[in-house]
């Protein structure tokens, strides 16, 4: 029983690995298991790395060129695009007259633009536009008689048929004494109709275009400006539909 239990306590105890001997003192710390499995398994590494390289150059194809090889060089070992000799370095002198000539195209175009919404302007006349505020026409009455018979189309002068126009809309006079001119049928006034709803829907899709461009405007015009080396800060930030706004240091001229 007494020998059971000295071997139960000898295998609870601790081995530790020796250490250097005195006379190996000079030799440095002696390595343990657990430094060798580091430097075995980082020699197992490299050895296959080496052997899929190798593996890879056998299998290459010799006839295999792109471009990248002859346009690029190693700096520091990192392969680098070889800039072309043609191409010269842009000053900030140049990029200012560059961005200003950016300005230039986008604002002439906006102007264009500007010019054509103001034609179509003139030629629909927004009279029945879906997004023109309603205008209102009041009457005034001297009793509530008045008030409960009142005939708009008598008021007006006008046949009750054309009461809801808001243009074209002629008196009883001019009815008697006139021809009709213009479209009749009613086939070719839905016509009509469809093409002045298409025409409203472009004058809204230039309309859109224009502000997209003066948006384009300012945030270039803003890339400009940062250029400059005054000390500024941004007030506020960039968004969609406008550039972003930033205060500039005051500067006296000399």
């Amino acid at each position: 029983m007494s020998s059971f239990r000295k071997a139960l306590k000898s295998r609870q105890r601790n081995h530790h690995e020796r250490s250097q001997p005195g006379f190996r003192k000079h030799l440095g710390l002696l390595e343990k298991k657990k430094d060798y499995k580091l430097r075995a398994d980082d020699y197992h590494k490299k050895q296959n790395t080496i052997a899929a390289l190798r593996k890879k150059a056998m299998e290459k194809n010799p006839d295999e060129f792109y471009f990248n090889m002859i346009n690029s060089q190693l700096q520091d070992g990192v392969h680098v695009a070889k800039k072309p000799k043609e191409e010269v370095e842009v000053t900030e002198e140049q990029k200012k007259v560059m961005r200003s000539q950016d300005i230039n195209y986008v604002e002439m175009k906006r102007v264009a633009e500007a010019k054509k919404i103001e034609r179509l302007k003139g030629e629909l006349h927004l009279l029945d536009a879906d997004s023109k505020q309603k205008n209102s026409h009041i009457f005034f009455v001297d009793s509530k008689k008045e008030v409960s018979s009142f005939d708009l189309a008598k008021q007006l002068n006008t046949a009750p048929e054309l009461v809801d126009r808001v243009y074209n809309r002629p008196t009883l006079k001019t009815l008697e004494t006139e021809s009709i001119k213009g479209a009749v049928e009613p086939r070719i006034i839905k016509k009509l109709a469809r093409q002045r709803k298409h025409q409203y829907k472009i004058l809204s899709q230039r309309i859109d275009r224009e502000k997209k461009m003066f948006v384009i405007t300012q945030k270039i015009q803003t890339r400009k400006d940062l250029q400059d080396k005054t000390k500024k800060v941004k007030v506020k930030k960039e968004t969609p539909n406008a550039a972003a706004i930033y205060k500039f240091e005051a500067k006296r001229k000399r």
